[in-house]
């Protein structure tokens, strides 16, 4: 399985390398951006840490979408990329989004993968209509060092937008607990946006509101 694994994230690398020719209708775009912390799906990975992050990707008119995230990282697992390749589309008023990403931590000591793409992957799939999307993850290989300490691990959101604000309660399921967060964010312009996530841990004490701040800029 593990090998399986490898050679399915290694074609989706290929891919991104230049593997094959990209069609005249394919539009690259990139951004930067910087975070008073890196929040992560109601961990605050940063402990506070501001953390840069980039990203490039390719799409077509076919649905046809691959790219990179790249991020300073958290204080455990060092810096990140994270490698992602997908298809979207619509049906009627209904739109649909299914992605491969595999997380890459080179750099921490206490990152659950080696630096090899394909450690730790992730099958993503996301449904919307009109302002609500609801969206599952579901990991294939490794895992995440902690936060999710198990193979069997999923996480389930469900998102609502409104105008400038956007809303979202995120459940993790894992061994050996579950958790849950809700976060409120708003959207002052293209660039500025904040966020409030209060995270409810099983078994841990009273949550706690974590407050990012993140700014972003187009490159291309």
């Amino acid at each position: 399985m593990k090998l399986m694994n490898k050679i399915v994230a290694g074609s989706l690398a290929t891919a991104l390398l230049g593997g094959f020719a990209l069609p005249a209708a394919a539009e690259v775009s990139a951004s930067a951006a910087v975070a008073t912390s890196y929040l992560w799906r109601g961990y605050d990975l940063g402990s506070g840490t501001p953390a840069a992050m980039a990203d490039i990707g390719v799409s077509g008119e076919s649905g046809l979408y691959a790219g990179l995230w790249i991020s300073s990282g958290d204080a455990g697992a060092g810096t990140e990329y994270d490698v992602f390749a997908g298809y979207a589309g619509e049906a009627g008023d209904l739109s649909y989004d299914v992605s491969l990403v595999s997380y890459v931590y080179p750099t921490g000591a206490n990152s659950a993968t080696d630096g090899t793409i394909g450690d730790f992957m992730e099958v993503i799939v996301g449904l919307g209509y009109g302002p609500v999307s609801l969206t599952y993850y579901d990991n294939i290989a490794g895992d995440t060092g902690g936060y999710a300490p198990s193979e069997d691990y999923t996480y389930v959101t469900l998102g609502l937008d409104i105008e400038s604000f956007s809303f979202l309660i995120g459940t993790h399921d894992f061994d050996p607990g579950d958790a849950t967060h809700f976060d409120v964010s708003y959207a002052y312009n293209d660039n500025l946006s904040f966020t409030l996530s209060i995270l409810d841990v099983d078994g841990a004490d009273d949550p706690e509101p974590t407050f990012v701040a993140s700014y972003s800029i187009p490159i291309m």
